[in-house]
């Protein structure tokens, strides 16, 4: 591996026009568990979830996976069926603490890193084994072996010209793999990665790609770019030459600021079945996250709600958006539809809350590509414009007659916002 890389870089000094780089994917092995690990080793070995203050599981340890139990199921599922299971708050504060640590020990190696995720990350290592007097293996080696002893994390590591390929690379073997794809065995990788698990790849996209009888990556790459630039629009391009090999997405090593998912919940007195009581709740959350998420430009794919029971129980659901927004109206009518699926009469109910998920950016939208979006541009912009009022003139100048319950309600001494999360990266 690292011979062919050498000479692609000297190759690099003699021909400007051969950019084969040396990218580096890490990817935390379940990174909230493992943290809550490494801080209470006796728990290694075990299974363990996260995510009992959400209602929902957050993340799992490889040993809760193999009993069945998957992202995203509830927790009161987990401890019903799993006894034995060990169920954690989330500790965020922690997370990103040791977030940072991880990303500043790839930064002892590599001056230009990118922070995708809370734990995830990119590096360029291209020409650091030289001054390093070490393999570009070796490098990689190091960083795991270091990152495992000093913080007592796993990391899933990968190697390639590019960063879609060192994506694929870091996913094919986990928990602690390290796996080195080059442009001459990349085809092999493709060929059993399937279409949907491509990064940037969304199911909307993965299914169209499959009415087209493109059931892999392999087989995605393996189509003409003249057919890529009739059928699909121009991030696809990107990613068809990035599992071509060919080099396109830079490293970005600025700080992110910016959120991937969104979350707004707020509790009340006294606890309520009321159903227009609650869905004014839903409203509220939903208008207060989605004026977030246009803060920074980002719309969600997918959204979760939740009701807590004055005993503490959780019910949830999870919505996928045909076309991601960040207008509240669509939203709000999608959790009328689901909202039965949770609520359950004589329940006296405490909070309400909803979660804006895989958030991208709004220019990014897959709707672009498979229309349908004039719906919702309508009330976006409606919405942008309602911004800038509220900007010179302050919050709640105008709000969606679903809300003015919840609004009325927080004047009269509600326990307004006691779990308002705004989680970077999550």
């Amino acid at each position: 591996m690292d011979k062919v890389f050498q000479n692609s870089i000297l190759n690099d000094k003699k021909n400007n026009n051969l950019k084969t780089k040396v990218i580096f994917h890490m990817d935390g092995d379940a990174f909230f568990v493992g943290v809550e690990i490494a801080k209470n080793p006796s728990m290694k070995g075990l299974p363990v979830v996260t995510g009992e203050e959400r209602g929902i599981v957050s993340a799992l340890s490889y040993e809760a996976k193999a009993l069945g139990i998957i992202r995203g199921m509830p927790i009161y599922k987990v401890n019903r069926d799993f006894p034995n299971v060990l169920v954690l708050p989330g500790d965020y504060k922690s997370y990103a603490r040791y977030s940072t640590m991880m990303f500043d020990i790839v930064r002892r190696y590599v001056d230009d890193v990118e922070e995708y995720s809370i734990d995830e990350c990119f590096a360029d290592l291209t020409g650091f084994d030289l001054p390093l007097k070490m393999t570009y293996k070796q490098i990689v080696e190091r960083i795991k072996r270091e990152v495992n002893e000093e913080l007592g994390l796993s990391v899933s590591v990968g190697i390639a010209p590019t960063k879609v390929l060192a994506k694929v690379a870091s996913k094919w073997v986990k928990p602690n793999g390290l796996t080195v794809i080059e442009v001459g065995n990349a085809p092999d990788f493709l060929a059993k990665t399937p279409i949907a698990k491509i990064w940037g790849i969304g199911p909307k996209a993965s299914i169209f790609l499959k009415t087209k009888n493109i059931q892999t990556a392999g087989d995605f790459a393996n189509k003409s770019l003249e057919w890529i630039k009739n059928n699909l629009s121009k991030p696809y391009e990107s990613i068809w030459q990035e599992l071509n090999g060919v080099r396109v997405l830079e490293i970005d090593p600025k700080t992110k600021t910016v959120y991937s998912s969104i979350q707004k919940t707020r509790s009340f007195h006294p606890n309520t079945n009321s159903r227009e009581f609650l869905l004014s709740e839903f409203s509220k959350n939903i208008e207060d996250a989605c004026s977030k998420a246009r803060h920074y430009k980002l719309i969600p794919k997918k959204v979760s709600i939740f009701l807590k029971t004055k005993d503490f129980k959780f019910t949830t659901a999870s919505i996928t958006l045909s076309s991601p927004t960040n207008a509240p109206e669509t939203i709000v009518s999608l959790v009328i539809e689901k909202f039965d699926e949770i609520y359950s009469r004589g329940v006296l109910y405490r909070t309400t809350g909803i979660t804006l998920q895989d958030l991208m950016p709004n220019y990014v939208s897959q709707g672009d590509l498979f229309g349908g979006v004039e719906s919702v541009n309508k009330f976006e912009s409606i919405h942008n414009q309602i911004d800038s009022l509220e900007h010179k003139f302050g919050k709640k100048v105008l709000y969606l007659a679903s809300t003015q319950q919840a609004m009325k309600n927080r004047k009269v001494g509600t326990d307004y916002d006691d779990f308002d999360r705004d989680l970077l990266f999550l």
